[in-house]
């Protein structure tokens, strides 16, 4: 009776997640001589698990006398529940070794639950095999966990294997089947998946709603959220939330995501730490670098993605300086960074110039972090040293890298050859950047101009035939411009637009009044071989000029015009938007492929080094 009574006590703790309770209830247990008997060890690991305190949960395991199968699932979940998925898989081979237990079905999940928090597909498919050839082959929960493992492995082909082999699906097994289309992009095999379930619930619409945002179709999750507001679902769990936030950041949309943050606040999400986050991050990437600083400032608890989000998006705004001070108050505030962080720091030196700082960032991670750089952290550093021009240190940094150089990080020696005019080295990278197999449009492009800019009119046409050859395609530069209830995009050159007459006219008056200001386009950005007067029309199509017109056209004078686009401003442009917006007097907020430019009274808040 007695032993029953503290079971039932113990599972209430981990229902109501109470830490402290289940602490003073095993001390109890103690001192009844209780702590070995029956399944009060086994629950007791179980519970300080789920409750988050894992170093009891292993002490506890490791005082065992006599370890069975419940033990090793109970402390194996407990590393999962850690987020130490790593642990779990190298904790069990201790299993076989030192106790020569087999596992069960219990412990097949867990490692495969590890299998998939890690991606790790190799390890999750032998552990699958492994499985099949068990005496628990026909195990449902193990059959859903391995659903869920290949849709976190982007595998839902193997996915759906499995689906059709669980006997009788529950919940779980639907929405990872759905969440394994949804975050391969296949929306179509998603909602057949999702339209078939037995259940739709609020888990099963998040998983939709979210495996499209992974997938980059966040506009069709927005649609689906709406749906899942009009059939009135109940939003007990803020998760769905973080996600279509997420989408709103994804697609620059500040207005939607507004309304978004209004009915976070209006459900009572606001002080909710991932929703914070998100938030901080959305706004960031918004553009709205104030209101992320405004949120960030009223958290009440900060963890280390609140700190590396504010870090990284004021960075991206050319506030170099002011990240910096953000990192030192991270640290001040005893939060250890992490690796994103230091690539977010380091990225604020590169397009800051910050060289020295850099390099003390970089050498700190190692030395007062213990993190191992990864190619990410080289290539910053690469591109941190190459952007200021020290071209010899940026090349010996490639060679002396622990890493095979990728594409990527060839590709940003290359453009800095190519924008300090180095030409020498910058053919030398362009010849091996050829000699690789080459995945990436923009890297072609890049080699195509930095020939161009030599006036190597053959290399060009070289490169031009090789893409032609492997179909290459350049993507097409478009701008879009967002007022909250309308949306327009611009591509380069185009001329169809309803609007084209008053958007051009506008335009010529403004070219009118930049020249009369000394402007002189810059047509060296131009890299085709053709008359200068045509070079000069080109640049004159450009997207961003395109967007920025139409919303001055649009919009309410004096508000500031927001513009995304999928490339790299120009030059040429960066000029052009600096000027429109003295002109104008407004201010003017571009987010390209690289950073955020916010031109305001003729000056950009990138100092002109991007």
């Amino acid at each position: 009776m007695l032993i029953s009574q503290y079971l039932r006590q113990l599972k209430l703790c981990t229902r109501h997640q109470s830490p402290s309770t289940a602490k003073s209830l095993h001390a109890q247990i103690i001192k009844l001589g209780l702590h070995q008997y029956g399944p009060l060890p086994n629950t007791l690991i179980d519970v300080y698990g789920k409750c988050g305190l894992f170093q009891h949960a292993h002490l506890l395991f490791e005082e065992l006398p006599l370890r069975d199968h419940v033990s090793w699932a109970s402390i194996l979940t407990a590393y999962n529940q850690a987020n130490l998925p790593q642990k779990t898989l190298s904790f069990f081979l201790s299993m076989l070794a030192a106790d020569g237990l087999q596992p069960d079905h219990f412990v097949f999940a867990c490692l495969v639950k590890a299998c998939g928090s890690l991606r790790a597909t190799s390890l999750g498919k032998q552990v699958h095999a492994h499985f099949v050839l068990s005496p628990f082959v026909d195990d449902d929960v193990v059959k859903s966990s391995l659903v869920d493992m290949y849709a976190k492995c982007g595998l839902p082909d193997d996915a759906r294997a499995v689906f059709d082999l669980i006997k009788l699906k529950n919940s779980v097994s639907w929405t990872a089947m759905m969440y394994a289309y949804a975050r391969s992009g296949r929306r179509k095999d998603a909602l057949e998946i999702f339209k078939g379930s037995p259940v739709r619930n609020l888990f099963l619409w998040t998983a939709l709603i979210s495996g499209l945002v992974q997938s980059g179709n966040g506009i069709q999750a927005f649609y689906l959220f709406i749906e899942m507001r009009r059939e009135g679902v109940d939003i007990v769990d803020p998760l769905v939330l973080s996600s279509i936030v997420g989408a709103c950041a994804n697609l620059a949309m500040l207005e939607l995501g507004k309304q978004i943050h209004c009915l976070v606040v209006a459900l009572g999400y606001e002080s909710c730490l991932f929703i914070s986050n998100a938030l901080v991050d959305m706004y960031a990437k918004c553009s709205d670098i104030i209101a992320a600083k405004d949120i960030f400032g009223r958290m009440k608890r900060k963890d280390v993605v609140s700190w590396t989000s504010i870090i990284v998006g004021t960075a991206q705004h050319g506030r170099a300086e002011e990240a910096l001070a953000l990192y030192d108050e991270m640290i001040l505030a005893g939060v250890k960074p992490n690796e994103v962080t230091f690539v977010g720091l380091i990225y604020a030196c590169s397009h800051a110039g910050l060289v020295k700082k850099g390099r003390q960032l970089f050498k700190s991670m190692t030395e007062d972090y213990g993190i191992r750089p990864s190619l990410q952290h080289y290539t910053c550093l690469l591109d941190l040293l190459s952007r200021s021009g020290h071209l010899d240190e940026a090349e010996n940094l490639i060679k002396a890298m622990p890493f095979e150089p990728d594409e990527p990080t060839w590709a940003a020696l290359l453009s800095a050859c190519k924008n300090h005019g180095n030409t020498e080295m910058g053919i030398r990278v362009a010849n091996h950047l050829l000699s690789l197999k080459l995945e990436d449009p923009s890297t072609y492009i890049l080699l195509s101009n930095v020939y161009a800019s030599a006036s190597m009119w053959h290399h060009v046409s070289k490169v031009r035939k090789l893409m032609a050859i492997i179909e290459v395609k350049k993507q097409p530069g478009y701008s879009a411009i967002d007022f909250g209830n309308e949306s327009q995009v611009f591509y380069a050159g185009e001329t169809s637009h309803p609007l084209k007459d008053e958007i051009f006219g506008l335009l010529k008056d403004l070219d009118a009044e930049m020249k009369r200001r000394g402007y002189v386009p810059n047509t060296s950005y131009v890299l085709h071989d053709m008359e200068q007067q045509e070079k000069e029309r080109l640049l004159f199509l450009h997207s961003e000029r395109l967007a920025v017109a139409y919303g001055l056209l649009k919009s309410v004078p004096g508000t500031v015009l927001r513009v995304v686009k999928n490339l790299r401003v120009c030059g040429d442009c960066h000029t052009v938007l600096k000027l429109i917006s003295s002109i104008v007097n407004r201010e003017i907020v571009v987010r390209d492929t690289t950073r955020y430019h916010h031109f305001k009274e003729g000056k950009c808040s990138c100092n002109d080094f991007w």
